[in-house]
């Protein structure tokens, strides 16, 4: 089973051209660390509600890319999930190209060394009792255009692709429109993605700011 890093990794790779797509630094950053918390909330580690993220097992998980976060949370002050995303932004470069490199192990990517790009060489994933693990998009597009209860997996990838403004790159105008009431119910599930949209928000806020005066 993919991580939620790989698998927004993916979401966040064009399929035509392998090249990352075009949403800001800062967002791509933060829904990297906070699918590294909603790893680790998966994995019992952490959970969280309205004020603090709680330490809830300090035994690392044996995945490279979690287990660095997990320890400075066993060790840290009793913080909040935001300080956690800001936190874990700093070693956002090291765990996005962590997750591409493993992804290209796993045979779902390839790097074309030439020209820095990344093509999709499997469209299905890793098998998970013993079935192919659908496409990331495909999981999400069922979630926006049905009315069924998701899975909470899906309710993850779902917020931290709102997060990072991938819905306006994947979706047209119209589509975005139609699902907009369906995303702003799935967001609400999942406590770790709020935080991660809020600080995506306050930042650009600030920043908007800043130009004006």
């Amino acid at each position: 089973m993919l991580t939620f890093v790989e698998e927004i990794v993916l979401l966040l790779l064009r399929d035509e051209d392998g090249k990352f797509v075009p949403v800001s630094r800062l967002a791509m950053d933060r829904a990297i660390a906070g699918a590294v918390l909603m790893d680790l909330a998966m994995a019992n580690r952490i959970d969280t509600d309205l004020e603090h993220l709680v330490l809830l097992d300090s035994t690392p998980v044996g995945d490279n890319l979690l287990d660095p976060t997990l320890a400075e949370i066993a060790k840290g002050d009793k913080r909040d999930t935001r300080f956690w995303v800001e936190h874990t932004v700093q070693h956002a470069d090291e765990i996005r190209e962590g997750a591409l490199a493993r992804l290209v192990e796993q045979g779902i990517l390839e790097r074309q060394e030439d020209r820095f790009l990344w093509v999709f060489r499997s469209r299905r994933y890793p098998m998970v009792d013993g079935k192919a693990e659908r496409e990331v998009k495909l999981r999400i597009m069922g979630v926006l255009f049905s009315d069924e209860i998701p899975d909470p997996r899906d309710v993850v990838i779902l917020c931290l692709a709102d997060a990072c403004g991938l819905f306006r790159q994947m979706l047209s105008r119209r589509e975005l429109d139609q699902a907009a009431t369906r995303i702003d119910q799935v967001r609400k599930l999942d406590l770790i993605g709020q935080a991660v949209s809020q600080a995506i928000h306050d930042i650009e806020v600030s920043i908007a700011s800043a130009m004006i005066y």
